[in-house]
C-alpha cells in the first residue's frame, strides 16, 4: 500500500480541486447514509411501542435529553394525527427520499473521479511516452520493442483498471465506514467495541491472500511483453519466415509462449477470484456474530440496546459491508495494478546518459570545422568499437567514411549527433565540445539520410515536413524537385496526401529513399550524415537517388559513409576505417596511389 499511496502523491497533484469536490459529495453521501438509518430507530420505537411516546415538549438546547425528548414528541403528534399505518409509510417516503439524496451525492462522487482517473491514466502514458522518446539508442539494445510497447499500453491500461479504479473506493469507502462506525457508537457503545475486535481479523486474513498476487502479476506482464515482442518481429520478419519455411517454427514459439502465459494468468485470476467468495464468507461469519452478541444483550435486557436500536445497528452494520468488501477487492486490485505500474516506472527511472548540464552553449550556424579529437568508444564498456581517433572535417567538405563492416564507421557518425557519447576524447563543432552545446540546437544543425530510408505511416507531405514547423507547400514541391521526387509524388492518386503505408511500404525503395532525402532538403541544414544511402537500390534507382544527394550535398559539410567506392570518388578526403581506427586518409587518387586497404577495395569491386 506505500507504493500505491507514493503513486497517487506523484499524479494527483494537478487534480486537487477536482478531489475537494469528489471529498464534498462523498461526505454528504454518508451524511445523509447516517440521517437515513439515524431517522428509523425513534420513529419505530415511537410507532410501534406506545410506552415510548412523549406528550411534553422541553424547552430546546444542545443537550441530548432535549433534543430525543423533542424528537420522540414531534413524531408521536405525527402518529396521533395519522394513525401508526400511516406514519410507517411517512417513514419509508423520508428513507427512500435520503437514499435518493444519498445515491444522487454518491454519482456525483463517481462523476468527479471518473475525470481524475481517465487524466491520470494520460498523464502516465504521455510520461512514459515522451520518457521512451527522451532515452539514448543504446537503451533499446537490450530491450525488446514488443515490451516496450506492452508497458507503454497493457501495463497502463492495467494501471487504470487496478490502481485508478480503487482511488474512488480509497476516496469513497473510507468516508463511509469511519461515519457509520461513529454513528454506531452512539446507537451501541458495547456492541461496536466488539465489531472492533473481530474486524482486523477479518482484513488480515484478505491481506495475506492479495499479498501473493503482485509476483504472478509481474510474471503475467513481463510474459504478455515478451509475446508482443514476438508479434512485433514475426511481422516485421514475414518475408524472411515465408522465404525460409519457418511459419510452424515460428507459431510453435508463439504456441509454447501463450501457453505459458496461460498457465500464469490462470494463477492469477483464480487467486484473484478469492477476493469476492472470502470477503462474502467472512462477512457472513461478521454479520452471524454481531447478531449473536447483540441479540444477546436484549435477552439479557442489558439498558444499553433495545430491540428497534438493534434493528437500525444492523442496518447501519450493512451499510458498511460493500464498502468493506470494496477494500477487499481493491487490496487484490492494487497488488494486480502496482506490478504493471512496476514494470512502467523502470522505463520512468531509466537514466538519460544522454542529457544537457545547465548553462549549455546555443549554436544557430556552423561556420569552421568539425573536430574529433582522440576519441575512443565501446558499446559496453569493454571492447573498444573506436580506439583513439582524431579527424578535422572542414566546413563545406565531403569526408567519405569507408571499410569493412564493423570497422566503426557508422558508430563514427552517430557520435556526432550525440545518439551515444564517447568515453574518451571529445567532438568539437568550432571550437565548441558537443557535450556543451543544447541538444536540440546540435541535431539542428544536422540531416540525416540512411540505408534504410525510415518513414512513417503518413501522407508524403507529413513525411517530408517531418520535423520542419510551418513549411508552405511551395517549399516541399521545391524539395521534392530537388530530391528527384516530385514526378513520381504527382503520379499518385493524391500527390501530396497520398498515405505510404506502413514504413512506406506502398513505395520502391527508390522512392522511399527520396523523400527521405526531400526531407533532408527542405530541414537545410548545414551537416550532412549519409550513411549507406544508395547501397540497396537498383542501378536506375541508384543514378536518380545519388543525382537528388548531389543536389543535396552543395554547400554542406557532409560526411558519407559508403560500400560502393564508386559513389565517393569525388570526395574531399576518404578515411579507411579498419578496427576502430582510421588507417588511411587521401583523395581518391592519392589512396590508390598509396597501394593499401583502399585499393585492394577498389579492386575486389572493380573485378
Amino acid at each position: 500500500m506505500k507504493d500505491f499511496f507514493r503513486v497517487l502523491k506523484l499524479y494527483l497533484p494537478p487534480y486537487k480541486k477536482n478531489l475537494l469536490f469528489a471529498f464534498l459529495f462523498n461526505i454528504l453521501s454518508t451524511l445523509f447514509i447516517i440521517s437515513s438509518m439515524a431517522a428509523m430507530a425513534p420513529m419505530l420505537q415511537v410507532i410501534l411501542q406506545d410506552d415510548q411516546e412523549v406528550r411534553a415538549l422541553m424547552e430546546w438546547s444542545f443537550d441530548s435529553e432535549a433534543i430525543e425528548n423533542n424528537v420522540y414528541y414531534y413524531i408521536t403528534l405525527i402518529k396521533d394525527h395519522y394513525g401508526a399505518g400511516t406514519s410507517l409509510l411517512l417513514l419509508g417516503i423520508v428513507v427512500i427520499s435520503m437514499t435518493l439524496l444519498k445515491t444522487g451525492f454518491i454519482y456525483l462522487g463517481s462523476y468527479t473521479m471518473v475525470g481524475i482517473r481517465n487524466g491520470v491514466t494520460r498523464d502516465i502514458r504521455n510520461k512514459i511516452y515522451k520518457k521512451m522518446v527522451q532515452l539514448p539508442l543504446g537503451f533499446y539494445s537490450d530491450e525488446r520493442k514488443g515490451d516496450m510497447m506492452a508497458r507503454s499500453t497493457i501495463d497502463v491500461q492495467e494501471v487504470e483498471a487496478s490502481v485508478m479504479s480503487s482511488l474512488d473506493m480509497f476516496l469513497k469507502n473510507p468516508i463511509i465506514i469511519i461515519g457509520v462506525l461513529i454513528s454506531m457508537f452512539f446507537v451501541s457503545l458495547k456492541l461496536t467495541l466488539f465489531v472492533f475486535i473481530v474486524l482486523p481479523i477479518m482484513g488480515f486474513i484478505i491481506g495475506r491472500i492479495g499479498k501473493s498476487l503482485k509476483k504472478t502479476s509481474m510474471e503475467g506482464q513481463n510474459k504478455i511483453g515478451e509475446i508482443l515482442g514476438i508479434i512485433e518481429e514475426s511481422l516485421s520478419g514475414l518475408r524472411i519466415i515465408k522465404a525460409f519455411n519457418a511459419e510452424e517454427r515460428i507459431t510453435r514459439r508463439f504456441r509454447d509462449e501463450t501457453e505459458n502465459y496461460r498457465q500464469i494468468n490462470n494463477r492469477l485470476q483464480r487467486r484473484r477470484d478469492l477476493a469476492h467468495p472470502t470477503s462474502e464468507f467472512l462477512g457472513t461469519i461478521m454479520v452471524v456474530i454481531i447478531f449473536w452478541y447483540g441479540g444477546s444483550l436484549i435477552l439479557n435486557q442489558d439498558n444499553s440496546l433495545d430491540f428497534s436500536f438493534f434493528i437500525v445497528y444492523l442496518g447501519m452494520f450493512y451499510q458498511i459491508i460493500n464498502p468493506a468488501k470494496a477494500f477487499s477487492q481493491a487490496a487484490y486490485n492494487i497488488q494486480k495494478g502496482m506490478a504493471a505500474y512496476e514494470r512502467i516506472e523502470m522505463v520512468l527511472n531509466a537514466e538519460l546518459s544522454i542529457k544537457e548540464h545547465e548553462g549549455s552553449t546555443e549554436m544557430s550556424e556552423f561556420k569552421n570545422n568539425i573536430e574529433y579529437r582522440n576519441i575512443s568508444f565501446s558499446y559496453n564498456n569493454e571492447v573498444n568499437v573506436l580506439k583513439n581517433v582524431s579527424l578535422t572535417i572542414p566546413q563545406g567538405k565531403t569526408v567519405a567514411l569507408v571499410g569493412q563492416s564493423g570497422s566503426g564507421k557508422t558508430t563514427f557518425v552517430d557520435l556526432l549527433p550525440r545518439f551515444y557519447d564517447v568515453q574518451e576524447g571529445g567532438i568539437y563543432i568550432d571550437g565548441v565540445n558537443i557535450k556543451d552545446l543544447k541538444l536540440f540546437d546540435l541535431r539542428e544543425l544536422m540531416g540525416n539520410v540512411n540505408q534504410d530510408a525510415i518513414l512513417f505511416n503518413d501522407t508524403i507531405y507529413n513525411n517530408i515536413t517531418f520535423g520542419v514547423e510551418s513549411a508552405t507547400m511551395d517549399e516541399v514541391i521545391h524539395a521534392a524537385k530537388v530530391a528527384n521526387a516530385h514526378e513520381f509524388i504527382a503520379s499518385t492518386e493524391e500527390g501530396y496526401e497520398t498515405k505510404i503505408g506502413d514504413r512506406g511500404s506502398k513505395l520502391s525503395g527508390g522512392q522511399r529513399q527520396r523523400l527521405s532525402i526531400a526531407r533532408a532538403i527542405l530541414k537545410n541544414p548545414p551537416i550532412l550524415i549519409l550513411d549507406e544511402a544508395t547501397s540497396a537500390l537498383d542501378t536506375e534507382s541508384e543514378r536518380l537517388v545519388q543525382d537528388a544527394l548531389e543536389n543535396l550535398m552543395k554547400n554542406r559539410t557532409s560526411l558519407v559513409i559508403a560500400h560502393r567506392l564508386s559513389t565517393v570518388r569525388n570526395a574531399d578526403q576518404i578515411c579507411v576505417f579498419n578496427e576502430g581506427e582510421i588507417v588511411e586518409t587521401g583523395t581518391h587518387d592519392e589512396l590508390i596511389g598509396i597501394d593499401g586497404i583502399y585499393k585492394k577495395l577498389h579492386s575486389m569491386q572493380m573485378s
